[in-house]
């Protein structure tokens, strides 16, 4: 029998000596292997935690202890050891496991994380209400060199600083959010990973100087000064401590031993305190090490040649605009791209090789991304930000503030809007449509496939009339083959018939297309497009013609296409049949798009049968 399978929850782990938590680090690797091989998911960040995970449940005692995983993406080695190793194929599906931390699936995880740079603000709200209950638990945050590229995590550690109680951070850096780190603190963290000789001189330092008689107040605060001064030339670290935290590290992350030992000394200590550990992301495994972005999230793969085992035929969104994005560059030297933390995903790879002068990757800092974009656009420049649409939601105050209350002609590209799967509700793109369409100034269009986004992409770069948001899905979807060119403020319509009118937008285009074709059906499809402005004369057209009227989004209905067409359509009196179809009002859960949109009403059979009545009815 081997080790893990004697191991269910923390205290199983704490009858172990050190060398059989060596062995069952490997044995958990090879069940994370061949288990993500089979479900997809985050593969590099959990190989790279294994032994940090070994070490913290072996010195600490969850649920007691409070620990908390910053985005919560390097969770599942926690999750199999504290009682869901058994449930753990079922991880990322429909009623499954979720891929983060949820308080409601285990009293085990304290916190539900999916964003970055939140786990000291949380971390240190924790430690302040264990105080004012009198209670004595530890409060630990695990949180990566790339969530330190996040405004949050120094407010936060601004914050815990001057904290006067018991506080553990832990500085997992493995030089890697999604794709590398970039910036100042990733230079930062270079330093002082690569100069491990500073600390042996740090502590030299400090007994010199302790050992040195003071004669008078003058001499002694010229020692004073002298160790500061000595301990900043000398000890990297001093960022930390100059945050109020006393800092240890840097500590190999894969080193068991040391690790509990460090962990011991320090979880006693009435202060904030920092640790510092290095780990590798991937670590095990041989395609992971070698790209770890590659594999930071994956779908299901084959574990010998590392291949994922989904069709990638067709161009996805994502692709389509980093290609296209190198063409209008080409025409067009005022164009930049920027991104944040994400040049992979959102496609710009590709631009950030043909153009790295006009490419910024600012990090896990969306806020900072679109102020940034900001003050390019008000010098001429013409910024197209790719960014999640989940993500983007942090920035929301900086796309009012600093872009549109200027009208700047900023492209923001809102990649994963809508339903994005397995991820869950901390990454479904459910409220974009109604948190951008609120503000002024921008207008906000969504392409029914990828030809169509080409064409939106087109026209984004020519119009120097203000902010300009495209929204589009994950992946690809079918090519409709029927367009119209575009003109500002104008919807498309796909189909012509008497029966019923349909509105809708982005990915269900083309299925609702697919509907009426194969079912010969007497209806008019109207492709929305704009989203803002609303094409109003075309919307009040269809309402005089048509009896019944269907609106199809993938958006929250509060605040959505429907909620405004149904106002344009009560603005004129009409007494038409309404009908609308989208997210509902609450978070929805992780599952494979299609079991969601099944799930949720927005697949081909049931918008088959719902027209059907209408049309019956």
């Amino acid at each position: 029998m081997s080790i893990l399978e004697k191991v269910n929850y923390p205290e199983d782990i704490k009858k172990l000596s050190i060398s059989e938590l060596y062995t069952l680090s490997e044995e958990i690797r090879e069940f994370l292997l061949y288990n993500i091989a089979n479900t997809g998911g985050h593969l590099a960040a959990n190989l790279g935690v294994v032994e940090l995970t070994l070490a913290l449940l072996y010195t600490f005692n969850p649920p007691e202890d409070k620990i908390v995983w910053d985005v919560g993406h390097q969770c599942y080695v926690y999750k199999i050891l504290t009682g869901r190793k058994e449930r753990f194929a079922t991880l990322r599906k429909l009623g499954g496991l979720s891929g983060f931390p949820k308080s409601k699936e285990s009293i085990y995880d304290s916190f539900d994380t999916g964003h970055s740079s939140t786990s000291i603000s949380v971390a240190l709200g924790f430690a302040i209400a264990r105080d004012l209950n009198h209670k004595d638990y530890n409060v630990i945050a695990v949180i990566g060199d790339g969530a330190l590229t996040g405004g949050l995590a120094y407010e936060g550690l601004n914050n815990a600083g001057r904290y006067n109680g018991k506080l553990l951070v832990i500085l997992n850096d493995n030089q890697m959010s999604i794709s590398k780190n970039v910036g100042a603190i990733a230079k930062y963290l270079s330093k002082v990973r690569t100069q491990p000789r500073y600390f042996k001189l740090k502590k030299a330092t400090d007994e010199l100087v302790a050992n040195i008689p003071f004669v008078g107040e003058k001499l002694n605060q010229l020692v004073r000064k002298l160790k500061g001064g000595l301990k900043y030339i000398l000890f990297p670290g001093m960022l930390f401590e100059a945050l109020g935290f006393e800092y240890y590290g840097p500590i190999d992350g894969h080193d068991i031993k040391r690790m509990c030992e460090v962990f011991e000394n320090v979880k006693n200590l009435i202060k904030p305190v920092l640790v510092h550990i290095v780990t590798q992301k991937g670590k095990g495994y041989e395609h992971a090490e070698r790209f770890p972005e590659k594999y930071h999230g994956v779908p299901p793969f084959d574990i010998e040649t590392g291949n994922h085992l989904t069709d990638t035929m067709s161009k996805s969104f994502s692709e389509v605009l980093g290609d296209k994005l190198c063409e209008l560059a080409k025409e067009n030297q005022k164009i930049v791209g920027i991104t944040a933390a994400m040049p992979d995903g959102t496609g710009l790879t590709k631009f950030a090789k043909m153009y790295p002068e006009r490419f910024f990757d600012v990090g896990i800092a969306e806020e900072h991304a679109v102020t940034f974009a900001a003050a390019l656009a008000k010098e001429g420049f013409k910024p197209f930000v790719a960014i999640y649409s989940t993500f983007l939601q942090r920035a929301f105050d900086q796309i009012i503030h600093d872009v549109c209350l200027q009208n700047l002609n900023v492209v923001f590209c809102v990649d994963r809007a809508g339903i994005v799967g397995e991820d869950g509700e901390t990454h479904h793109g459910s409220f974009d449509i109604s948190y951008l369409t609120l503000i002024p100034n921008l207008t906000v269009m969504a392409p029914k496939d990828t030809k169509e986004f080409e064409m939106m992409l087109d026209f984004a770069a020519a119009y120097h009339g203000g902010p300009i948001a495209i929204r589009y899905p994950r992946g690809t979807t079918k090519i409709v083959g029927v367009y119209e060119p575009i003109s500002f403020g104008k919807s498309e319509i796909l189909v012509e018939g008497s029966d019923l009118a349909i509105f809708t937008v982005g990915r269900h285009v083309s299925m609702l297309y697919d509907i009426i074709k194969e079912n010969n059906l007497n209806v008019t499809l109207i492709n929305i497009r704009f989203l803002k402005p609303l094409d109003v004369e075309l919307i009040e057209k269809m309402t005089k013609t048509h009896k019944k009227i269907l609106i199809v989004e993938d958006n929250t209905v509060i605040g959505g296409l429907g909620e405004k067409i149904k106002g344009i359509i009560a603005e004129i009196n009409s007494l038409n049949l309404v009908k609308h179809i989208g997210l509902p009002d609450k978070f929805i859960q992780h599952g494979s798009i299609s079991e969601l949109y099944s799930l949720l009403g927005l697949d081909k059979e049931n918008l088959k049968n719902v027209i059907m009545e209408l049309i019956a009815d």
